[in-house]
């Protein structure tokens, strides 16, 4: 007898609590030698930690890997876990993309949907909802999850760049290059734009697998910076919660939207 969690990872379906579970690609190493078996799951959870999610193309929009000018999709087998395996190919920054189906949760309170709201750094979420005479129980919310993650093949030349996803996290500079020891600037862009004055919860693992989460804001430009160390992997989230267009509301029944935006790396000893 299937229990839920096996149910959900079967149907490759990326649950998401009331307060905030993270979805986000994660490769069993962030640094591998040309030719190596490398391979990277789709997660889903909190701190830094969850469930791991099998491919089912039904469930993504896009799926692929860049490196230098070249793009090459992501392919697999219904089922597939991890989502990713392959060899690695020729030296350089792999950026790797990932753009989910819309999901939907639905908030039975609005004790729930505030909560969440609050920990994403949206404080005037109750006037909004107010404002739209949105009712406080029984509500949805669609959401779409965005995710990018780098990796470094062989000596990971190269840099991330703006993927067109509608929101994203680009690393500013190449965190298994860059001769710099300060923060690693990155920045939010959302519909191609800067996103400015928006949080960027960080997730910074240490060798020993501890978690620290810790939130900073983009300037005026978009740009945060993040502080890192070596030998940490670190996981960046933003989101963008807004009205739905006319067509997305009816599709899913829902009141609001929110797209996830996260970015994986980590930062060599």
């Amino acid at each position: 007898m299937f229990t839920l969690l096996a149910c959900l990872l079967i149907a490759g379906a990326a649950p998401r609590a009331a307060v905030a579970h993270e979805f986000w690609i994660e490769p069993q190493e962030f640094q591998v030698e040309t030719g190596a078996p490398l391979t990277a799951s789709l997660r889903n959870g909190q701190h830094f930690e969850g469930i791991t999610l099998a491919y089912f193309d039904r469930r993504i929009i896009r799926f692929d890997w860049r490196m230098g000018g070249n793009v090459t999709p992501v392919t697999g087998r219904a089922g597939d876990n991890p989502a990713l395996n392959l060899a690695a190919p020729e030296a350089g920054l792999m950026v790797l993309t990932y753009q989910s189906t819309a999901s939907e949760v639905r908030y039975k309170t609005w004790e729930k949907f505030a909560q969440f709201a609050e920990h994403k750094s949206f404080a005037d979420i109750q006037a909004r909802h107010r404002a739209r005479d949105l009712p406080d129980a029984d509500f949805t919310e669609v959401y779409t999850r965005y995710a990018k993650s780098l990796i470094a093949i062989g000596a990971g030349m190269g840099a991330d760049r703006a993927t067109g996803l509608e929101i994203e996290i680009v690393a500013l500079q190449n965190p298994y290059t860059r001769s710099e020891t300060g923060p690693l600037p990155v920045q939010v862009l959302y519909q191609d734009a800067p996103r400015a004055d928006a949080q960027v919860e960080i997730f910074e693992r240490a060798p020993d697998g501890t978690v620290v989460v810790t939130t900073i804001r983009t300037d005026d430009a978009g740009i945060a910076q993040i502080p890192v160390r070596p030998g940490h992997a670190y996981l960046l989230d933003n989101v963008v919660l807004r009205v739905p267009a006319p067509a997305v509301a009816e599709a899913h029944g829902a009141v609001w939207e929110t797209l996830w935006a996260s970015l994986t790396f980590a930062v060599p000893h």
